[in-house]
Parts: C-alpha cells; structure tokens; sequence
C-alpha cells in the first residue's frame, strides 16, 4: 500500500493542537511538507517543532486569523505565488460554543458560516489551479457526525457542519476528473480541548459531576472510550495518500461505532 507522501505540500489548518496538530504529525511522518496555519504565531511556532523532518522537510507557518477570511485568501495566494502549489488541503476550525438553536443568534451562524464554509472555500479557489497542474489534490474536510445524525445542544454546530458536507460533495462531483478527491472525516467524541469544554458547560447546567457526563457519552460509544486525536489523524493521513486516489465524496465516521447509521 502506498501511504508515502514524499514531495507533496500539505496545508493544515487548525493546526496548532488537537486534531489538527495531530493531523499535522501524521502528514510529516508519511513525507509530506507541511505548512502549518492558525491565528497564534508562538504556537505555531512551538509546533513545528514536533513535524519529522526524517524525509528533508522544511516544514513552515502562515498565521492569520479565520475570522478575517479576506486576510487568510491574501495570505495564502502570496504564499503559493513565492513556495508554489500545494496538494494536499486538511480543512479544520474549531466549532462554536454550544447551546439549543432556539437560542442561538443570527450573528452565531454567520460566524460559523464563514468561519467554516466560507474560507474552506477561499482555501480551495486558492490551492485548485495548483493541484490540477500537478494532477493530484487532495481535499480533507473535518466536519462532525452530525452530518449524519445531529447532536442534541450543538444547534449551529449542526446546521453549518451540514453545509459544509454538502458542499464538499458537490465539489467532488466537479473536481474528480483532475485528479483531487474531496472527503470528509467526522470525528466521534475526540480528547480534545473542545470536547472537555462541552462537557464542562453540560455538567454545570445540569449541576452534576463532570464523570457523570462522561459516563453517559462513553455509554452511547460501542468501544466505550473517546478517541484520541491521533486515530482521526490516521483516518486523514490514508485519505490524503495515494492509495485513497480512488475514494471520493464520502463521509467517513471515526467515532468508535457511535453513529446509529450507517
């Protein structure tokens, strides 16, 4: 099976912790370069730190923030106009806070609409011409099972991650014959700063142990533990190598079986 990734540019967002930090580790073991982007420049800096460099990377950053989608396709053109095309995209932005859609705020979604799907679009009109020239793209898209059954009290989450799966389908319909695939990873209850956050708020409003809600999410969960960043990266590494050339448009749950289908 070929899972090299020697040669190829990889551009991770989010990648500055969690899955996508992960992810980041993962894509420099295969072989790839990888270009880190997040908002925080001593993080990212902290960050490479940790990319093998056993296949003669060199591995770099560009910060900007994703609430400046303006700013992050400026920065991300003359990025590619002075280091050349990049192959492979992992698009990652955390999700917004929690809470019932009935009382979410129409600024809420807008946020998260562009945060999400708006520059997940920039990113890709900026990297496409590139990766048809080379003939080879690969676009990686971390989104949420709720794409396929939504999780009660992430109302925005729900409704914008949907967006986003749709959109990505729609795009791989487009750009299959170039060579790019388009995928999806929907990360299960992953040991990430954002799902302590989530359990944290649930157990205060419910005023309960913070235990007490982990143990009824493991429970909803067929191997009865969260995953660990890594297992999802490992899910978007193979998506992003060439022995996936032939995977295109799906969704792809890594959530320990805790989806009720399929």
């Amino acid at each position: 099976m070929n899972l090299r990734l020697i040669g190829k540019r990889a551009l991770v967002c989010g990648s500055t912790q969690g899955i996508g930090k992960a992810a980041a580790i993962e894509l420099a073991l295969l072989g790839a370069h990888i270009t880190l982007i997040a908002r925080n420049e001593e993080s990212l800096k902290k960050t490479i730190q940790d990319l093998s460099i056993e296949h003669q990377q060199n591995h770099d950053y560009i910060s900007v923030d994703f609430t400046q989608p303006e700013s992050l396709s400026e920065k991300v053109k003359e990025y590619i106009s002075k280091n050349g095309s990049i192959n492979i995209l992992v698009n990652n932005t955390g999700g917004p806070a929690g809470g019932p859609i009935t009382n979410a705020t129409i600024e809420e979604f807008k946020q998260t609409f562009s945060n999400h799907l708006l520059c997940n679009h920039l990113l890709v009109q900026a990297l496409l011409p590139g990766m048809k020239q080379t003939a080879f793209g690969r676009i990686i898209n971390v989104i949420s099972t709720s794409v396929k059954q939504p999780i009660p009290g992430l109302g925005v989450s729900n409704t914008i991650r949907a967006a986003v799966a749709n959109w990505s389908k729609t795009l791989a319909g487009e750009v299959g014959q170039f060579g790019i695939t388009v995928n999806n990873v929907l990360p299960g209850a992953t040991k990430t700063i954002r799902l302590q956050s989530i359990i944290e708020n649930k157990a205060n409003k419910n005023k309960v142990e913070i235990k007490t809600i982990e143990d009824e999410m493991l429970h909803e969960i067929p191997l009865h533990r969260f995953a660990a960043p890594e297992e999802i990266a490992a899910a978007i590494a193979f998506l992003a190598s060439p022995a996936a050339a032939y995977i295109n448009g799906i969704n792809v749950p890594v959530d320990g079986g805790r989806t009720l289908n399929l």
